[in-house]
Parts: structure tokens; sequence; C-alpha cells
């Protein structure tokens, strides 16, 4: 497993939570990167990631810490509503966004001008965790693209598997011993050089959105060792809420995940 020393100053918001998390992370997890030196050692880029457990922007954050980056989210507003938790957030650089309301364009102006200081910005660009009931990635959201198209940054798809197995979407209590492999892996940047228009049309984000969403697909096929559904499940055509809870119990612990 290669990684990569960071070498840009951390801040105590980072320092905190890399001491307490790492630790953590490493006796509960069995972390298996691949190719994780395709995130760009230095400059602005968009991470894009596939989102199925709440417990997944940790083993992220791990992931792309331990190659050399220091990760800014594009984080829901309401994890910013605890005092003392926002103070940390902000802290580390973490971004709120009030998502399906109109002040969800000052996150993406704060992302796009983190992408232009040079800063690694992780996207989840479903939006929230999949409503997919096999845990494919679904539908996208614009954010993602439009960042890399307003800023000309790389946009570097990531898959990973594993962290299902410990956490499922919206279950309430984590399956923690024994120690579940984590799998993420980097694929090239998502080549969006022909989607040149400033600014960009309603037509080319939708294509380079579908560019991205492809790749972690993708790359999801390989670790799962299985193809992806023809079609990405879109949950406003079966009815099913975006945000939140879209059941009123949280779904079991699946037997299937773990094959």
């Amino acid at each position: 497993m290669r990684v990569r020393k960071l070498d840009q100053p951390r801040g105590w918001g980072f320092v905190l939570g890399a001491t307490i998390l790492k630790p953590l992370l490493f006796a509960t997890t069995k972390p298996e990167w691949i190719d994780g030196t395709r995130i760009p050692a230095t400059g602005g880029c968009v991470v894009a990631v596939n989102h199925m457990s709440h417990l997944d922007p940790l083993t992220t954050a791990h992931f792309v810490y331990d190659h050399g980056r220091l990760p800014r989210y594009l984080s829901k507003a309401a994890l910013f509503r605890n005092k003392a938790l926002a103070v940390f957030l902000r802290a580390a650089g973490q971004i709120p966004v009030e998502r399906q309301t109109s002040s969800a364009l000052g996150a993406y102006d704060a992302a796009v001008a983190a992408v232009r200081a040079g800063e690694c910005v992780v996207v989840y660009p479903e939006g929230t965790l999949t409503r997919d009931p096999d845990l494919w990635p679904m539908t996208g959201k614009t954010g993602a693209a439009r960042i890399a198209l307003e800023t000309g940054c790389p946009v570097i798809p990531v898959a990973h598997w594993g962290v299902q197995r410990i956490l499922w979407p919206y279950a309430k209590r984590p399956r923690l011993f024994p120690r579940h492999t984590v799998t993420y892996k980097v694929g090239e940047p998502v080549d969006l050089s022909d989607l040149t228009t400033r600014p960009p049309s309603a037509a080319e984000v939708r294509v380079a959105t579908e560019r991205i969403m492809q790749a972690i697909t993708d790359l999801l096929a390989e670790l799962r060792g299985e193809a992806a559904p023809v079609e990405r499940f879109d949950p406003r055509k079966h009815g099913i809420s975006q945000i939140g809870n879209p059941k009123k119990k949280s779904r079991p612990d699946d037997g299937r995940s773990a094959q």
C-alpha cells in the first residue's frame, strides 16, 4: 500500500482529527489503497467519490490524507449546527452546504475559491448516500462538474467498497469487529477537455457530470468484480427523497455486502 507524505501545514483542526481518527480507523478497518498517487501531489483538484455510508467521509479523509493532501469537504450544513463541532469543522477547512436551497451557491463559490487556492476539494457528486438498493452510484448532481469547468482543475474519480460492511446506510449501530477491509481505488482524471465553453452550457455540465459518475461506477465495478446496472438509479423516478433517510427504519445489515 503506497502512500505519500503530507507536505503542507495542517492547522490544529487537522492535527486533532488525525491524532484521534487515524488510530481509531486502523483499529477498526483494514485499509487497502489502490493507485492513490493519482491524486495530484499539489495544486487545486476535485476528488469525486461514491457515497454509501455515514462512515465513509472518515475513511475517505484517511485515504486522501495518506496520499499527502488535506481534504476539504462540501459538508451538509446540519453538521455545523453543533457549535463545538462547527468550530472543529471550520478549523479543518470544511465547507457547509445548505442542500436543495439557494444558499448552496455560497458553498459552490467557496469550493471554487479553494480549488483556485490550490486545495483538494472532496465532493460526493450524488449529493447524499446512494439510494440504489445494491449500492451502485446513482444519478449525480452537477457541483463537481461545475467546479471543474469553472476552474479547469482535474477531477479525480475515486471508488470505495467495504465500509458498508461496518455501517450500512442509515444503520444506527456499526459492526466494528472483526476488522473489515475497506478498499479505495483511484482512476485517471476525467477528460473534460472538450467542454470548453465559458461559461459552460447546461448541456456541457450534464455531459461532464455523467462522465464523472461513469468513471466512479467503472472503478466500483472493478472493485466489486461485477457489472454495474445499465441504467443509473434515479431517486426522483422512484419517488424517493433525495436527502434524509428515505425509510422510517434503518435498513438492516445485509448479507450480500459481505460477498
